[in-house]
């Protein structure tokens, strides 16, 4: 498998484009995740190992001239060829089925590498659904995470001391032989980093991992004014990094449920209010809601229909200062649903004494045939 099409990026990628996809995948493909999923597991571990190479630049120049990888670094295994051996002596099959066989070893060994040093946690990604009152003053939310902390059994070293002894892997010799067919091979033991004396074994709680699943209530004040999809960075509480690497964040997407009458545009919010025809002939005063309860409108005489009105510090509060928009009223004029005679004849009374053509600018600058 080709490391940028398994990172899904193209061969021209930057570091920070190879950050984005591994946290990308991670959230995806990672064990805690996924947990009893192997093939989950199995393809993080690629998506890991495909980072690591491609975010080391001398690596990335070795994958990319031969489609292999150097050692992650000074301390990595190094494999050598020591020549032939008739024995039977050094382990491995008597022949090699293939050219790619014979080097498989030393291929495995190298791609497979996991480099030791500081990896940073991924990140954690959670919604909350809020009303649209609790997006406008503001609202606290708790939040239940299970994500990955450091081991209390090793402080996320991933290794607790034991007194020292012969290297079981290696037997004290500091290397590693294998063979295919009379071709011998030797590398650098991993378990000892070839000095053959063991002082050092896999924590049992976190399996040499460093971290280990837990769950956690955290509390989380959303802020007023916070916008549908907007989302709100919690440092530090995302997965624990291993090897003494940074914790991920957490992030958190905020869905605002639509309001039956108010219209939100910026931090401005709009409304539209009905008002009768001789209140917007003869001006009125009236309660109108507003988010922060009923407030006093006063209606000018002679109001045009779709005329807005703007009250001051009534709309949603900005993030950035703390001070608020407006709230936009649209007076909308509604005639009544039933005329009786009586009201059709005042009506008529009021167009003959108020005969003015309402419609002569329409006309105006419109040639005529």
């Amino acid at each position: 498998m080709d490391l940028y099409e398994l990172l899904g990026v193209s061969r021209e990628a930057g570091l920070d484009d190879l950050k984005r996809a591994y946290r990308r995948l991670a959230r995806r493909y990672h064990p805690d995740i996924n947990p009893g999923d192997r093939a989950a597991a199995l393809h993080f571990r690629a998506v890991v190992e495909a980072f690591e190479t491609l975010a080391d630049a001398e690596r990335r120049r070795q994958y990319d001239a031969c489609g292999v990888t150097g050692p992650a670094g000074p301390e990595a295994a190094t494999f050598g060829f020591e020549g032939f051996d008739f024995s039977v002596a050094s382990a491995g099959g008597p022949m090699a089925s293939s050219f790619g066989d014979l080097f498989a070893d030393v291929i495995h060994g190298t791609v497979g590498a996991v480099a030791d040093g500081p990896q940073e946690g991924a990140d954690l990604h959670v919604t909350a659904a809020l009303t649209f009152e609790e997006s406008v003053h503001g609202t606290p939310r708790t939040v239940t995470l299970a994500r990955r902390e450091v081991c209390r059994g090793c402080g996320g070293i991933g290794t607790m001391s034991v007194a020292e002894s012969t290297c079981p892997s290696c037997r004290g010799a500091g290397t590693i032989r294998s063979a295919r067919g009379h071709m011998v091979f030797s590398k650098t033991c991993a378990r000892c980093g070839g000095t053959g004396r063991q002082r050092h074994v896999a924590c049992p709680a976190c399996a040499g991992g460093g971290v280990e699943a837990r769950s956690e209530v955290i509390s989380i004040l959303i802020p007023a004014g916070v916008a549908d999809g907007e989302r709100i960075r919690i440092g530090g509480k995302g997965h624990a990094g291993t090897r003494g690497g940074a914790p991920g964040d957490l992030y958190l997407t905020v869905q605002v449920a639509p309001h039956p009458r108010f219209r939100r545009e910026g931090d401005d919010l709009h409304l539209v209010v009905p008002v009768a025809v001789h209140e917007a002939a003869l001006g009125a005063r009236f309660q109108i809601p507003t988010v922060d309860g009923p407030v006093r409108l006063r209606v000018p005489p002679g109001t045009q229909s779709g005329q807005r009105l703007r009250l001051r510090e009534r709309g949603v509060p900005r993030r950035r200062d703390g001070h608020r928009g407006d709230l936009v009223v649209e007076l909308r004029i509604v005639l009544p649903a039933v005329l009786d005679e009586r009201t059709k004849a005042l009506l008529r009374t009021y167009g003959e004494i108020n005969a003015e053509d309402v419609r002569a600018n329409l006309w105006r600058d419109v040639p005529q045939s």
